[in-house]
């Protein structure tokens, strides 16, 4: 696995004085992802958990419906830490297409809503799970006591999946938000947990229609975020039956869409 974090010189300025110092910096490097041997995309990540990141990717793309239909990952070469290749079983279609190249906005290859819908493998919106509002309160705390790489850097976004009680599942870090989930949506995956009913999937900053598409992926039935949601992510969520929960900065938050998940 590649560095996740490095040291740099830098000169910290407090007022008309300056002093020397090392800095912590939060790695950012390409991942190449292949299916096949063919290269697919590449996406700017944080080395770590790198096959979970592929597996939540083509999850939430479509390429692959669930853990069976992955049946090998691989990285390419002793040394290259920045390349992996999946292999999907036999009966599995796939079709190359184009995808942007970013850290910070997801992969884009859904074109609308009702393709979405369409390919929906779960019933999120006859998911019953119940989240007392206090219980969704704690979950930002939670989940920065649990970041290590961002008490170093203050540099990276952070997705956790907790239980409808509390308790944190899986965390991931990355420069890019999409990339979280990706990586952890991936974990639950190669570990045979999906559809992730009766959880909630917090995310560090905002809640946006690419968050949203991968919640729905993952059969998750909350999704929060410490900042604001998109109106496309609310459309989204209502459609999906998803409760949206955003600006969650205890005591107050904002439900948007499914309500009644969200009891006293």
């Amino acid at each position: 696995m590649g560095r996740v974090t490095v040291r740099r010189p830098v000169e910290r300025w407090t007022g008309a004085a300056s002093v020397s110092r090392v800095d912590t910096l939060a790695v950012e490097e390409p991942l190449q992802i292949r299916v096949g041997g063919r290269e697919l995309t590449v996406t700017m990540r944080t080395p770590g958990a790198d096959f979970d990141l592929v597996a939540g990717f083509l999850l939430a793309e479509g390429i692959i419906g669930g853990r069976d239909d992955l049946v090998a990952m691989k990285h390419c070469g002793d040394d290259d830490y920045n390349v992996v290749d999946a292999g999907l079983a036999r009966e599995v279609a796939f079709k190359a297409r184009a995808f942007p190249t970013s850290s910070a906005c997801g992969v884009c290859g859904t074109e609308s809503i009702a393709d979405l819908a369409h390919r929906a493998r779960w019933d999120v919106a006859a998911d019953e799970t119940r989240v007392p509002a206090e219980v969704l309160g704690s979950l930002p705390g939670l989940l920065r006591e649990a970041q290590a790489v961002f008490s170093r850097t203050g540099g990276l976004h952070a997705a956790g999946l907790f239980t409808a009680e509390g308790q944190l599942r899986c965390l991931r870090e990355d420069v890019g938000r999409h990339n979280a989930v990706d990586k952890v949506v991936g974990h639950a995956l190669r570990e045979g947990l999906l559809p992730l009913s009766g959880h909630v999937l917090l995310v560090s900053g905002r809640a946006s229609f690419e968050l949203t598409q991968k919640t729905w992926a993952a059969g998750i039935p909350v999704l929060a975020a410490v900042s604001a949601p998109s109106s496309l992510a609310v459309s989204l969520a209502e459609k999906a039956g998803i409760t949206l929960v955003g600006f969650l900065r205890p005591p107050t938050m904002n439900v948007y869409t499914a309500t009644r998940r969200v009891s006293q």
